[in-house]
């Protein structure tokens, strides 16, 4: 019998829903704002199986090819990459679940950090 936690409304296994996360990345880009709420709320995660289930969506949406991005404002770019968060996917991860705990590990808000696609995102020269 697989003990692999279920998400408590669809009943979907863990391994399955970061999958889902990351199927939305053709579609759009997929919000930190989203994923921490469903790991508290969907999974009952806290503490360390929150910071778990927040590093393997990370590294899900990193392996489908995304980058961390924040939303161009009023710019002409609808997403601006981040790269002070690394090159590496360990780097990413690492650094993003770090800013995260140091600011206190809560719900994100919708206007901070996302992932997308490099191909719909722009990176500044530098």
């Amino acid at each position: 019998m697989n003990n692999e936690p279920r998400d408590k409304r669809s009943g979907k296994p863990l391994s399955e829903y970061i999958k889902i996360v990351a199927d939305e990345l053709p579609i759009d880009a997929v919000g930190l704002w989203q994923i921490v709420p469903k790991g508290r709320l969907g999974f009952g995660f806290e503490g360390d199986a929150l910071t778990d289930f927040v590093r393997r969506c990370i590294a899900e949406l990193l392996s489908r090819g995304a980058v961390p991005v924040v939303g161009g404002g009023e710019s002409e770019h609808e997403w601006i990459v981040q790269r002070q968060y690394g090159t590496t996917p360990k780097e990413i991860i690492d650094n993003v679940v770090r800013e995260w705990l140091a600011n206190g590990a809560k719900d994100e808000d919708p206007g901070g950090l996302w992932f997308a696609l490099r191909e719909y995102a722009w990176t500044p020269p530098g």
